[in-house]
């Protein structure tokens, strides 16, 4: 009887300290910050439940335990690999207990006497197991609560990546509304002795770029003159624009992507936290791919004719770092199809 209050006042504990996680409550009466409902305090609660949990079981009537054995066993085997020895001694025991044998094996004349016989049979293996049966359960529940820990920090990552380069999109954007010349998404198609000067918002008339006399000072003359009309062609909104048709590329992209991302009862909004990676890198990509092209990386491709062509190349750069998050997108899944539950196929209960 002593035993038995030992183990209440233990579940009594881990109760009150997993309520004090849930509620936010303030471990010290001097801490005036307030606080939020982090994953440490999730995982606090978790873990004082499991353990609650794991005490419950150690005092619990062996009939009570006996009866939870075919949930605790569908616990097991969903948390714990094939290859672990408590998932391989739990499931020795439930076989010599019958868990998934629905079949009478007694004679009808003697059901009664039978089914009490093998009844006191069962409780004295429970009775003996018991230690190997909370043994088990903690440490399937220890493996739950380490699936959601690497969920969770995968989220994080995509969210802080995701602020980062939303904060580099805004600088890019900041930099060529204040200085437009720095960084000048502009090109300059020539027409045989004629050029224009053609940015993603403007473009200007054109222009002779060849002269009578000395070829150098001809060329000279062709620079400063082209120079001269991004000068006045530019404006302020440009990257903007770049970025806004690629962000609306990278949307169409994430829209495309959510057919291929299976779905999960785990509240973790990993899908959500991959779609919003999207936004932000094509924006940078619909920039990055037009500098790349003004820069003449891409031969062929160096002198757009229109400000339709320019909006068109950033939506398809914006569309096109699907190429890069579709690794991140694997990685998601594989993080997701990690976590073991109710909402998987059943595994198969391992050879005796």
């Amino acid at each position: 009887m002593a035993e038995s209050w030992v183990f209440v006042d233990s579940i009594t504990r881990h109760l009150e300290a997993a309520k004090e996680a849930a509620e936010l409550a303030k471990t010290s009466p001097r801490d005036r910050l307030p606080r939020f409902r982090t994953g440490a305090l999730r995982e606090r609660a978790k873990s004082n439940l499991d353990a609650a949990e794991a005490q419950l079981l150690n005092f619990a009537p062996p009939d009570y335990l006996l009866g939870q054995l075919p949930s605790l066993l569908t616990h097991v085997q969903c948390h714990l690999i094939t290859s672990d020895p408590r998932r391989t001694q739990f499931e020795r025991l439930a076989r010599r207990l019958g868990i998934n044998d629905v079949s009478p094996t007694t004679p009808e004349p003697d059901a009664p006497k039978a089914r009490e016989r093998i009844k006191e049979e069962r409780l004295g293996i429970v009775r003996a197991e018991r230690g190997a049966i909370v043994s088990a359960v903690r440490a399937a529940s220890s493996a739950s609560m380490r699936e959601q820990v690497r969920v969770r920090s995968f989220r994080d990552v995509l969210v802080t990546t995701s602020a980062l380069m939303g904060v580099l999109v805004v600088a890019v954007a900041a930099i060529g509304f204040i200085w437009p010349t720095m960084i000048p998404l502009c090109f300059a198609p020539q027409d045989g002795g004629n050029a224009m000067v053609v940015c993603p918002t403007a473009q200007s008339e054109p222009f002779a770029t060849t002269q009578q006399g000395d070829g150098a000072q001809s060329a000279a003359q062709q620079a400063q003159d082209i120079d001269d009309y991004v000068r006045t062609t530019v404006s302020p909104h440009d990257i903007f624009v770049v970025e806004l048709v690629g962000l609306a590329g990278a949307a169409v992209a994430a829209a495309a992507a959510i057919r291929g991302i299976r779905g999960s009862s785990e509240r973790s909004s990993l899908p959500v936290a991959l779609a919003v990676l999207k936004l932000p890198t094509g924006a940078l990509t619909a920039f990055l791919g037009l500098l790349l092209m003004r820069g003449q990386f891409v031969p062929g491709l160096s002198a757009l004719d229109t400000s339709a062509q320019i909006l068109a190349w950033a939506l398809v750069f914006g569309y096109a770092q699907q190429l890069f998050t579709r690794l991140v997108d694997r990685q998601g899944q594989t993080v997701l199809d990690s976590v073991r539950g109710a909402d998987k196929m059943k595994p198969e209960m391992t050879p005796p």
